[in-house]
């Protein structure tokens, strides 16, 4: 070793942590998934108007479904469009929070993705209403 060196010491590698006492697998694993999704959909709903207002619209479509749906599959259509508002709606919310948090002043890299989450909201929106007046034209038109 050359002079006036110190050797360094040698790391210890670090022994992966638990995370929890209780195992994370199995039923529990979804158990635990279940209930975090539970606490998202509360949290949606308590905070935003987006979310109620999409909620109570996909209330009411799902009622008015059974009636509009020639078979099944139309159905699924139809309900599974309105899922996919709910869902972009909430990862929507989640990334305009993340956002807030990370940044809560005006920033323009900020504003913008926002603005491409809110697209997506759109997006979805539009796929709903197309599959909505496709079932409602097969139903009611023809």
């Amino acid at each position: 070793m050359a002079e006036g060196r110190t050797e360094k010491p040698a790391r210890k590698r670090a022994e992966p942590k638990a995370v929890s006492a209780v195992p994370n697998e199995g039923l529990d694993r979804i158990w635990r998934a279940f209930l975090n999704s539970m606490r998202g959909l509360q949290e949606g709903l308590l905070t935003e108007s987006a979310i109620r207002q999409e909620m109570a619209i996909a209330a009411f479509g799902l009622v008015l479904s059974f009636f509009v749906a020639r078979d099944i599959w139309t159905w699924m259509a139809l309900v599974g469009s309105m899922l996919l508002v709910l869902s972009a709606e909430f990862l929507n919310t989640a990334i305009e929070r993340l956002c807030d948090h990370v940044h809560p002043d005006k920033h323009e890299a900020i504003r913008i993705t926002k603005d491409l989450a809110s697209a997506g909201v759109f997006f979805a929106l539009v796929l709903c209403g197309l599959v909505w007046l496709a079932a409602l034209w097969t139903r009611f038109a023809t």
